[in-house]
C-alpha cells in the first residue's frame, strides 16, 4: 500500500472496475430488494441533496447485496419539461430565434440532440460519489418504454370517466405561458401596498371601502363580500356596488371566508384571477371574468382604455384614475406573501384556461362508476392507515394524510412543447377523440379517413409521468420478469417537499394500475441539507456547496468565481465574495468521496433539517487516514507470516475482548442501517475504528507481537492468533463499512482479504458481517475495561502534574479486592509497556502521591522528584486565570441586548457553546489545583 491515501488515485479506476465488471446488477437467489432512484431532472447537476439521498440509497443498497439480496437500484432521469424546454430556448434566443421560428418538431428535434449531448452530467457526477445503481437499465421518462406507459395511464383514465377537460383556475407563468405545479412555485414576503378603494353603492347612499393588494384585477370583480357575522356591513349583504370604472353592478355578499379584521373589513372577489375568490364564487354562483392574456396584459373583457397594458403598467394607470375620481382612499404599505416562477421568476397569475384534469374529488360518477376519491384517493390513504406503507419517521403520514384529505382535482396539462403530448384529438367540431394513436382513434370512432383531426397541442405535467416510475421503469404494462420480481418496491428515499407532488401520486397511481398493490413498502424523508449557519442553501445567498468541488476541491478563485456567476441580483456579489473568502480563505481541500459519503451518514438523523459542518467532512478525512495508516501497520506485522489459516491458534486477552467489542458493533450497525439511523451506524464504527481497533488493540497487540515470554502467551501460537485477529477483525470492520465507505474499504480489503482467508474478487459482493455470539465475551470486555481505566488514570495524572508522555514512572498499588490483585497480576505487562511504567509495586503505605481508583484498587504515582509543586500551582493559577477573563468576556457579550437579541441565532448559540466549554475546563483546573495543593 502506498504511505499515504490519496482518494484521487483508487478512486475512478476501482469504480470503473466494478462498473465493467458488472457488479451493480441484481446477482443471485435471496430475497427482492429494490429502491427507486427519484429521478433527476435531466438539466440537472448534483446538489447537496442528491448526494445526501445518493449516499442513504447507496448505502441500503450495498447493504442489501451484501446481505444477499436480489438487489435492484433502478436508475434514471426524467424530461423535465419547463427546465429542458428553458434550456434549449435560451440557445436559440443567443442565435437570435425562437422555438416558433423552427416549429414544433424542429424544435424537439434541437432537445434531443441537447440532451444526447449534455444530458449525462447527473449520472457521471453519481459515478464520482460511488454509487451503485444498475446502470444497464437506466431509463429517461422520454424513452419509448415510459411514453407507452404514460399513454395507457391516460387513455385507461380516460376511459375509466376519471380524466375530463375543463375551465378552472391555474398557477400560470406569463413568461413561460404555461401553467405550472405549485412545487414550482416560490412564495417569499415582499414589500408591497394595500390600496383602500371606494365602491359606491348602487342607490348612491354611501359606499363600500374595499382593501386590496391587487388594483388591476378590479376590473375582473364580479361581487365585493363581506363576514356575515360583521355587525358594519351585515345588513348591506344583497344590495349592489357600482364597480368602479367599469359602470358594471356588482352584489354584496355575505361569506365566511371575509376576515373583518383584514384591512375594512369588505374584500373585492375576483373569481377568474384568486383561488380563494374562485372558491367563493362557485358558492355564490358568480360569473367569472378573465381580464388577462396569456402574457399578462389586459384583454378585451376590460375597458378599452387598459387594453394591451401590461398587468403592472395597467395598475399605476387604474390607481391614477381612481384617485381622479377620487375613489382612492387610502394607500398603505403592506407585507404581502408574493408567488414567482421559480424557473423565470415571474409573478405568478391565478389565470382561468381550459385544461385536462384527474378528477380525485368526486366519490361516484353520474352513470354509477367509481369516481377519483373512491378510486384513487382513498385507497392511497388506506394504505397508510393500515401500515401497508410506512414512514420514517412516522409523523410524516401526517402531512401526506393531511394533503390527500383536502385535495383537489390534478391540472396534469401544460403549454409546452417538451414533454409526452397528450394523446387527443379533435375535429373542427370541437369533438374529443382518445386514443393511443390517431390510427386508433379513427378505428375505434369509425372516422372517416377525410375527416381532419387536430391532436391536442398540450404536454403532460412532468410529475404525471414521475407518479409511473415504480411500475413503468420495471417494464409496465408488459408484464415483465422485472416487475414480477422488484414490484412493490422495498423503500423510497427522498425529501418531504415532494410527499404531495410525487409520494402520495405514485400511491395513487401504483394500487390503481397494479391491482391494489403498493408502490413502496416504506418511505424514508431525510432532512434538507442548509449550510453550517442553518440557512437554506441558495444561489442568491451565496452558499451553495457543490459536492464535486468537495470531493476534488477548488481554489478560493474558482469558487468565488463559482458563486457569483449568473445571480438573478447581480448587486449580490461583492456581498457573496467576502462572505467566501473569509469561510474558505483556502478554497476547499480535496478530501475525496469518502469522506464526504461519511459525512452525510453521520448526519442523517431523524431530524427536519441537516446543518452541514465543513469541519466534519475535515475530520472523516482525517479518519481515512487514520483507517488507512492502521491498515499498513497491520499489512507490516502480517504479510509474509503466518495468519493461523492453517495452524494452531492462541488467543490474549486483548484478542478476545476486541472480537466481544466486533460482534457489539456489528449489531449496533446492522441495527442502525435497518432502522434508517444511519448517524448512529456511523457513530458505531467510527468508535470502534478509532478507539478500540486503532487507539487500544493495536497497542495491546504488540506486547504479542514483540514479546518472547511464555507467561504472556507471546510464542508462536499466541503470535499466530494476534495475527489471525489483527487481519481478520480489520476484514469484518471493511465489509462493515463498505456501504457507507466504498472505495477505501475496497482498496484496504483485496490486501487484507487473502490474509483472513476470504476468497472473493470484490468487497461489493462479500457477505455482511452477522453477529457470532460465541465470540462475546463479557469477561474479556471487564478486563480490558479495568486495564483501560488503570491506564487511563495513569494518563491524566501525567497531564495534569504536566509530565511528557515518555516519562517513565513509579505506580504503586495500594488496597483493592482480590479480583483487582488478580487483574493485576495477569496484566502486568500490558500496563508496564502501554503505560510506560517502570514498575508496578504493592504497598500498604506509600508516600505523598497524585492518586486515581481502578475497581477499588488506589494508583499513585509518588511525587518526590517529579515535580516542582509551588511552579506547579502557580502555572495552574496563570491558567485559570486567562480561563476566567475569556468567561467575563463571553459573558458580557451574550448580556448586550444589541449581541444577544440581533445577532443569528446560529452565532449566538455558538457563543453559549463557548462559554459552557470554558466554564468546563475552568472546574476541572480547579479541581486540579485543589488537590495539587492538598499534596
Amino acid at each position: 500500500m502506498d504511505k499515504t491515501y490519496e482518494p484521487h488515485a483508487i478512486e475512478q479506476c476501482r469504480y470503473e472496475t466494478w462498473e465493467s465488471q458488472g457488479r451493480f446488477a441484481p446477482q443471485g437467489s435471496g430475497a427482492p430488494y429494490c429502491i427507486m432512484l427519484p429521478p433527476p431532472n435531466v438539466t440537472g447537476t448534483l446538489h447537496m441533496g442528491h448526494a445526501f439521498q445518493h449516499t442513504i440509497m447507496d448505502a441500503l443498497i450495498r447493504y442489501h447485496r451484501m446481505n444477499g439480496d436480489r438487489t435492484l437500484w433502478q436508475p434514471g432521469t426524467d424530461h423535465a419539461g419547463i427546465a429542458t424546454q428553458m434550456v434549449v430556448e435560451r440557445q436559440l434566443n443567443a442565435e437570435g430565434k425562437s422555438r416558433h421560428d423552427l416549429g414544433r418538431e424542429a424544435f424537439l428535434a434541437r432537445v434531443w440532440e441537447w440532451k444526447a449531448y449534455s444530458g449525462g452530467t447527473i449520472g457521471r457526477q453519481m459515478r464520482r460519489l460511488g454509487t451503485s445503481p444498475d446502470w444497464s437499465r437506466e431509463r429517461f421518462t422520454m424513452d419509448e418504454g415510459l411514453s407507452a406507459a404514460v399513454q395507457e395511464v391516460f387513455v385507461k383514465l380516460y376511459e375509466d370517466g376519471l380524466i375530463y377537460r375543463g375551465q378552472r383556475l391555474v398557477n400560470w407563468d406569463p413568461v413561460l405561458h404555461t401553467a405550472v405545479s405549485d412545487l414550482e412555485v416560490v412564495s417569499e414576503e415582499e414589500s408591497g401596498s394595500m390600496w383602500l378603494i371606494r365602491y359606491p353603492l348602487a342607490d348612491g347612499e354611501d359606499a363600500l371601502v374595499v382593501a386590496t393588494t391587487r388594483p388591476e384585477t378590479l376590473l375582473g370583480d364580479t361581487a365585493v363580500a363581506v363576514n356575515p357575522q360583521d355587525e358594519r356591513y351585515r345588513h348591506l349583504i344583497g344590495r349592489s356596488v357600482r364597480l368602479p370604472l367599469c359602470d358594471r353592478l356588482i352584489p354584496v355578499v355575505g361569506d365566511d371566508y371575509c376576515d373583518p379584521a383584514f384591512g375594512t373589513g369588505v374584500v373585492k372577489i375576483t373569481p377568474a384571477h384568486d383561488f380563494n375568490d374562485y372558491a367563493v364564487g362557485q358558492r355564490h354562483g358568480l360569473t367569472l371574468i378573465n381580464v388577462f392574456t396569456p402574457d399578462a396584459k389586459l384583454n378585451d373583457n376590460a375597458p378599452e382604455a387598459y387594453r394591451g397594458l401590461d398587468r403592472f403598467e395597467a395598475r399605476k394607470r387604474i390607481v391614477a384614475d381612481l384617485e381622479a375620481l377620487g375613489l382612492l382612499v387610502e394607500v398603505k404599505p403592506h407585507r404581502l406573501m408574493v408567488p414567482r416562477g421559480d424557473r423565470t421568476g415571474a409573478v405568478i397569475e391565478p389565470f382561468l384556461t381550459d385544461q385536462w384534469y384527474v378528477d380525485l374529488t368526486r366519490r361516484e360518477q353520474a352513470d354509477g362508476r367509481p369516481g377519483g376519491w373512491t378510486a384513487i384517493v382513498e385507497p392511497a390513504l388506506a394504505a397508510v392507515a393500515d401500515g401497508r406503507i410506512r414512514f420514517v419517521p412516522e409523523n410524516w403520514s401526517r402531512t401526506y394524510n393531511e394533503w390527500l384529505n383536502n385535495i383537489q382535482d390534478w391540472c396534469i396539462s401544460r403549454q409546452l412543447w417538451w414533454g409526452h403530448r397528450i394523446p387527443a384529438w379533435y375535429d373542427e367540431a370541437g369533438n374529443i377523440y382518445v386514443g393511443r394513436s390517431e390510427a386508433e382513434v379513427r378505428s375505434r370512432h369509425g372516422l372517416a379517413p377525410t375527416l381532419a383531426l387536430r391532436q391536442d397541442e398540450d404536454v403532460l405535467d412532468t410529475w404525471f409521468s414521475s407518479a409511473l416510475w415504480p411500475f413503468s421503469t420495471l417494464g409496465w404494462p408488459q408484464q415483465t420478469e422485472a416487475l414480477k420480481t422488484f414490484y412493490p418496491t422495498s423503500v423510497l428515499v427522498t425529501g418531504f417537499d415532494i410527499i404531495f407532488f410525487w409520494v402520495a401520486r405514485m400511491v395513487m397511481a401504483g394500487m390503481y394500475f397494479m391491482e391494489g398493490q403498493v408502490p413502496f413498502r416504506e418511505v424514508y424523508i431525510t432532512g434538507l441539507v442548509r449550510d453550517g449557519e442553518g440557512q437554506k442553501m441558495s444561489k442568491s445567498k451565496g452558499n451553495v456547496l457543490d459536492p464535486i468541488d468537495i470531493i476534488d476541491g477548488i481554489s478560493l478563485d474558482e469558487l468565488v468565481a463559482k458563486r457569483t456567476a449568473g445571480l438573478m441580483q447581480p448587486q449580490m456579489a461583492a456581498k457573496i465574495e467576502k462572505r467566501t473568502r473569509k469561510e474558505f480563505p483556502e478554497g476547499i481541500h480535496a478530501h475525496g468521496t469518502d469522506a464526504l459519503r461519511f459525512t452525510f451518514a453521520a448526519l442523517a438523523t431523524n431530524g427536519r433539517d441537516i446543518n452541514f459542518d465543513m469541519g466534519r467532512v475535515e475530520g472523516y478525512r482525517n479518519f481515512c487516514n487514520k483507517l488507512w495508516n492502521a491498515a499498513r501497520y497491520v499489512l507490516m506485522n502480517t504479510e509474509g507470516q503466518d495468519c493461523g489459516l492453517n495452524g494452531k491458534c492462541g488467543y490474549s486477552l486483548a484478542d478476545r475482548w476486541i472480537q466481544s467489542r466486533l460482534q457489539a458493533t456489528i449489531r449496533e450497525v446492522r441495527d442502525g442501517i435497518d432502522n434508517y439511523r444511519f448517524d448512529m451506524a456511523a457513530k458505531a464504527i467510527y468508535e470502534f475504528i478509532w478507539n478500540e481497533y486503532c487507539d487500544w488493540y493495536l497497542e495491546l497487540a504488540k506486547p504479542v507481537l514483540t514479546g518472547d515470554g511464555q507467561d504472556i502467551g507471546s510464542h508462536e501460537i499466541m503470535k499466530r492468533g494476534t495475527r489471525r485477529t489483527l487481519v481478520g477483525v480489520l476484514e469484518s470492520v471493511l465489509r462493515l463499512l463498505h456501504p457507507l465507505m466504498p472505495y477505501i474499504t475496497e482498496e484496504i480489503w483485496q490486501r487484507i482479504a487473502p490474509l483472513a482467508g476470504t476468497h472473493s474478487e470484490t468487497l461489493s459482493l462479500a457477505s455482511f458481517p452477522a453477529v457470532d455470539d460465541r465470540l462475546t465475551d463479557a469477561g474479556a470486555e471487564a478486563e480490558i475495561a479495568w486495564v483501560q481505566t488503570f491506564l487511563v488514570g495513569v494518563r491524566r495524572i501525567r497531564a495534569e502534574l504536566n509530565l511528557a508522555p515518555g516519562r517513565s514512572l513509579q505506580v504503586l498499588a495500594r488496597g483493592g479486592n482480590a479480583l483487582d490483585h488478580e487483574r493485576l497480576d495477569r496484566n502486568m505487562l500490558f500496563l508496564k509497556t502501554l503505560g510506560r511504567l517502570d514498575s508496578i509495586t504493592t504497598v500498604i503505605e506509600a508516600p505523598e502521591s497524585a492518586t486515581t481508583l481502578v475497581g477499588s484498587m488506589e494508583i499513585l504515582i509518588p511525587l518526590a522528584g517529579l515535580i516542582d509543586k509551588d511552579a506547579e500551582l502557580t502555572r495552574l493559577a496563570r491558567e485559570i486565570d486567562k480561563i476566567n477573563k475569556d468567561i467575563e468576556r463571553i459573558e458580557a457579550k451574550l448580556a448586550n441586548p444589541a449581541f444577544a437579541d440581533k445577532a443569528p441565532a446560529e452565532i449566538v448559540g455558538r457563543e453559549r457553546e463557548k462559554l459552557e466549554l470554558q466554564r468546563s475546563a475552568l472546574n476541572k483546573l480547579m479541581e486540579t489545583q485543589s488537590r495539587m495543593a492538598s499534596l
